[in-house]
Formats: C-alpha cells, structure tokens, sequence
C-alpha cells in the first residue's frame, strides 16, 4: 500500500469508534454527501433498533449538486424507497454543520413533544468520532451511540467514487476535531501521535481542500 494510502488508513481507523448497536429512542441521520447515511439508517431500523429517524442538513458546496433539494430531504426519500415509513421519518432542513444537526434536532423534536434519552448518531464512517464529540459538548444529557456503514477504505473510496475526495474529507475532519474543540463547539478528543503525524503528511502532499483556516493544535 502506497505511504500516502497507509495514512488514509490511520486516520480512517482512528475515526471509528465501533459502538455495540442497541436499541435506541431515536435515529439521527447527520447529512452529507454520502447517501449510504440513509440507506444505513433504513437497515438499522428494518432491524427494530429505533422507532424514529430524523435526517438533518441543508445542503454544503460540496453537495448541492449531488443533493439539491437538501440533504435531508433526498435522505429521508431514499430511507422511504427502502421500506422506513413516512410516519417513522422527520425531516430537519436548514442545518449546516453538525452542531447545528444537533440543536436543531433537539428542536424539532421538542416541538412534537418528544425528549430522547437516547440516540443513535447515524453518519459517514469516518465522521462517527466528530459527531460523538459534538453531542457531547451541544447534547450532554443525551446518551448517544453512533453508527456508520461498515467498510473498508477502498470499498468507501470506490462507493463515491473520487479519491482524493476521500482523503481531502478524511484531512478536515480530524483537523475539524481539535478546531472545534478550541472554539467551544465539541468536546475535545485525545490526538495521538500516529494519527497526528499521518494526518500531517497527508496535508504536505495537498490533500487541503477541506482545512479550515485555524490550524492550531489542541489536547493529543
């Protein structure tokens, strides 16, 4: 395996946090460019593991082609075509990011009259440790597992089908975790150094379209 790809490996395996399914009071399916959040969604809940699905997010540049009638919308239309009823499904349309996904959830939800105790987070694979730290620091007294479609790098670069998308998504998310951490917006994560050296060599080969400007270190 090329050095580079070996590197993809690492972060990709760091950002999985293999939670035990169980049952939960409710689904959130965080949006994005990846369908298969949706499609993962739907098995998990033929399988009994939740009784309600909300899909979240508006649309980013990175997907308003791919979904532009939001991400949440097609999201929930996919999950329908895979046999989750209309009634089981809610739709949260304006969320940007993944704090907003969470507040605006909790919402919405509240707004039915519904309180969660617990969730099942439901996102791309390589998003489960960004998402669980965002609940953490948005949603604490909620209990959450997250979920993802199970996969290995090279069959998820082959489902979208670019790789330099992959790895330009692989790059920002785990720089994203410390950013954010430091700005308030997550509860921060232990960075260790494996994980931290690949993820700066893959910046140094140009996979940096998905950096955020702050690019200050935070806990490893």
């Amino acid at each position: 395996m090329p050095v580079l790809m070996e590197d993809a490996q690492t972060l990709w395996e760091f950002h999985q946090l293999h939670h035990e399914p169980r049952e939960t009071d409710v689904a959130i399916g965080l949006g994005s460019h990846d369908i298969g959040v949706a499609e993962h969604a739907a098995a998990l809940y033929r399988q009994g593991r939740f009784p309600l699905i909300v899909f979240t997010g508006a649309n980013a540049p990175t997907t308003v082609n791919d979904f532009p009638r939001g991400e949440a919308v097609e999201f929930a239309e996919r999950a329908e075509e895979l046999g989750v009823p209309a009634s089981a499904l809610r739709i949260e349309p304006r969320a940007t990011n993944t704090g907003e996904n969470l507040a605006f959830t909790r919402a919405l939800l509240e707004h039915e009259g519904i309180t969660p105790r617990t969730a099942t987070l439901i996102s791309r694979p390589y998003q489960q440790r960004r998402a669980y730290a965002t609940a953490r620091k948005i949603w604490p007294e909620l209990e959450v597992i997250c979920s993802a479609c199970a996969q290995e790098l090279p069959d998820y670069i082959a489902s979208i089908g670019s790789t330099r998308r992959v790895l330009d998504m692989l790059v920002g998310d785990t720089q994203r975790l410390w950013v954010y951490a430091d700005r308030g917006f997550a509860a921060p994560q232990q960075i260790d150094d494996d994980t931290y050296a690949a993820y700066e060599r893959l910046v140094a080969a140009g996979y940096t379209s998905r950096l955020l400007e702050s690019n200050a270190r935070s806990i490893r």
